[in-house]
């Protein structure tokens, strides 16, 4: 089933009378405007537990500092410092970067060849710990080429980031501190996550290293930097909700510098420094990214405005996929008009040997829920009746997250 844990509270909630509290200093835009119109009641807590300052954002243009020679790796000078400092003060830091991994791609320098999953139109991402290059979709692994498989030559190099090679360069940077990284490969074994948490509150360690796991719901007495090491790959995503996804996560993880001690300080690293989002970020100023997301959303008919709900269409052929997507949708916009958005091509659009493709409904909020679900039930069975669904695989993402 695929479903909102939230909504499904509120629901769970609702059926045995029970009240539900939802708390967040990032709450998503849908449950703002249903707390601002009257729909959810509203509680603000508009101070830190003990009157904590909120910590120091600083943006750091990496264009500008790689001109000036200011970067070592892939970390800015500044947020080398402000690392530094805090461990000769005897605090910790957090470093988060949404990448697990070695390094997200591995390329030929001489032709340009990329390896990707024989299953998933997806680029490979190599774990040194493994010495293999791996399928973030599908958990395929695959070897690494001695040569070049196109140009049969041995040109093949890894590119960018990821936490296994941010740990690597953290250890060279600061070698006398004990390192510990939280990601999906270091939390797989049964406690490993409670004992990498435990160790860090304890001082055990001193820079933590993670993907979003370290963003949310993590208490540190000690921790007074903060380093976003790429804030681009966050908010650079074909999505109507990845400004408010970068927004809550950047700002979740600056929440977890300076809890107890004096001012945290966030250093946030970024190629696009102009970006909006950044400048709320910035003051802390959720309710004007609330306003200024809300305006967007209200200008393109996107949630709160709207209920979205997006069909997918998996088959493996291609060009059987895209027939069935374009029948399927044009008999649905002869029942829905304009409301009916595609089909397009996901973001990703092959995984585990299946070709997708994706039709984006968007139903008014005081439209029937239920009419559409039968309208939507009776299309898929006359289709299914005349064969034309055919080794497809068809289902139905409501209020996607």
């Amino acid at each position: 089933p695929r479903y909102n844990a939230r909504d499904a509270a509120i629901v769970l909630a609702s059926m045995h009378g029970a009240k539900t509290l939802l708390g967040s200093a990032t709450p998503s835009i849908e449950t703002y405007y249903k707390a601002t119109t009257g729909r959810f009641g509203l509680v603000s807590l508009t101070e830190r537990f003990e009157g904590m300052q909120l910590p120091e954002m600083r943006l750091i243009d990496m264009s500008d500092a790689r001109k000036k020679g200011l970067v070592t790796g892939t970390f800015a000078f500044e947020t080398e410092r402000l690392v530094n400092e805090s461990l000769k003060r005897g605090e910790q830091s957090i470093l988060f970067i949404n990448r697990r991994g070695y390094a997200p791609i591995a390329r030929c320098k001489l032709c340009g060849y990329v390896p990707k999953c024989n299953n998933c139109d997806v680029s490979l991402t190599y774990h040194r710990h493994s010495d293999k290059l791996v399928c973030h979709y599908c958990a395929t692994p695959y070897s690494v080429p001695d040569v070049c498989p196109a140009c049969k030559e041995p040109g093949i190099e890894v590119l960018g980031y990821g936490t296994e090679r941010v740990e690597e360069e953290v250890e060279s940077l600061f070698g006398h501190a004990s390192i510990s990284r939280m990601d999906l490969d270091t939390t797989r074994s049964k406690d490993s996550y409670e004992n990498i948490i435990e160790n860090f509150s304890k001082g055990k360690s001193q820079i933590l290293v993670g993907t979003q796991m370290v963003t949310k719901g993590l208490d540190f007495d000690k921790v007074s930097t903060v380093g976003v090491i790429n804030a681009d790959s966050v908010i650079n995503f074909p999505d109507f909700r990845a400004s408010e996804r970068a927004f809550n996560m950047i700002e979740q993880v600056a929440g977890r510098a300076g809890r107890r001690n004096e001012n945290g300080v966030v250093a946030i690293q970024t190629y696009n420094p102009s970006h909006p989002v950044l400048s709320y970020l910035l003051q802390h100023d959720y309710i004007g990214f609330y306003e200024h997301e809300l305006s967007e959303r209200q200008r393109y008919n996107y949630p709160p405005f709207v209920r979205v709900i997006y069909i997918y269409i998996k088959h493996r052929d291609q060009i059987a996929v895209s027939s069935i997507a374009f029948e399927y949708a044009n008999r649905l916009r002869k029942l829905l008009g304009n409301r009916v958005n595609g089909p397009d091509e996901p973001y990703v659009a092959r995984i585990q040997s299946l070709y997708i493709r994706r039709i984006m409904l968007k139903i008014e909020n005081n439209a029937s829920i239920t009419k559409v679900k039968k309208l939507l039930n009776d299309l898929r069975i006359e289709m299914t009746n005349q064969k034309l669904l055919s080794g497809a695989v068809l289902y139905y993402d409501v209020d996607p997250v």
